[in-house]
């Protein structure tokens, strides 16, 4: 099968990637030099010339509290972006894949959110991600599968990566203990994601792909320091107290309704444990 994937200079972008080529499929990875969503003409050029039959994009505004201070270029990206990369699947007759984020969810439940569970994004960023997906249903109606992730860690910036580089400087850290979710790393998405792929029958509609189990940040950071063996003081802390411009869900645990149609990825300390174990490099 032939794959064209957006946003391969990032984190996931670069594992799917990987685990496309390593499944023995065509694979194209285009970074934002190669062709910028925001673009359309460069993104359905890239797309026909490709023969892509699907498309998985990864291109996206990650950066939660920029987002709050930028919406419109956020919704830019993440919207109008995604309706590009959308309508040039359409027009080479791809299946779009798109990713997509748990902070569509408000975080007022209290068990894991599933597909049928209403979006109610807190944040300019979780807004905008969701009009990216609703546009991808506009341009693909009969050919999108939305994946829903959470809390994204691997090669490159990432929760992990600073929390090491912040031990190492200082005796101590706080970290908010009231946001729980499913962290996961992306060498393991990018594989469920290629599995999804190769069942030759992609879900139409949304489907949440997260690792198994949940913890706060602050179980998350005393997991890094454990598996990395660096000696700090480890603080819980408060959301209210960190004052970032961007509100946060205090819940996005995913669950899926789909069954065994969506590969079940391993749990979230399974993934910090590949992760220290590749020797990934700090932020």
């Amino acid at each position: 099968m032939r794959l064209l994937v957006t946003g391969a200079a990032g984190m996931l972008g670069r594992d799917i990637v990987r685990a496309a080529e390593a499944a023995g499929h065509e694979t194209v990875g285009l970074t934002r030099d190669d062709a910028d969503i925001l673009d359309h003409g460069a993104i359905e050029g890239a797309v026909r010339a490709s023969g892509a039959e699907v498309v998985v994009n990864c291109a996206a505004w990650t950066d939660v509290d920029g987002a709050e201070a930028s919406p419109k270029e956020a919704h830019r990206v993440n919207a109008e972006g995604a309706s590009n990369v959308a309508t040039a699947a359409a027009s080479a007759g791809a299946w779009i894949v798109q990713i997509s984020t748990d902070y569509v969810f408000d975080g007022n439940k209290r068990s894991p959110y599933v597909e049928s569970d209403a979006p109610s994004p807190l944040s300019s960023y979780g807004s905008s991600k969701l009009a990216g997906e609703r546009e991808v249903v506009a341009r693909c109606p009969d050919m999108h599968t939305i994946v829903r992730t959470a809390w994204l860690f691997g090669s490159g910036p990432c929760f992990p990566a600073t929390i090491m580089r912040l031990a190492a400087e200082r005796d101590e850290l706080t970290v908010v203990d009231d946001q729980v979710g499913c962290p996961t790393f992306t060498g393991h998405l990018a594989e469920a994601l290629v599995e999804l792929i190769d069942a030759h029958s992609l879900p139409l509609g949304v489907v949440h792909m997260a690792a198994a189990g949940s913890c706060s940040w602050y179980e998350l950071a005393r997991e890094v320091l454990a598996a990395c063996g660096v000696r700090c003081e480890l603080r819980p802390g408060d959301t209210a107290d960190l004052g970032r411009p961007a509100p946060r869900p205090a819940y996005s645990v995913l669950a899926t309704d789909w069954g065994p149609i969506v590969p079940r990825l391993p749990d979230w300390r399974e993934g910090v444990a590949e992760y220290m174990s590749a020797g990934m490099p700090a932020a």
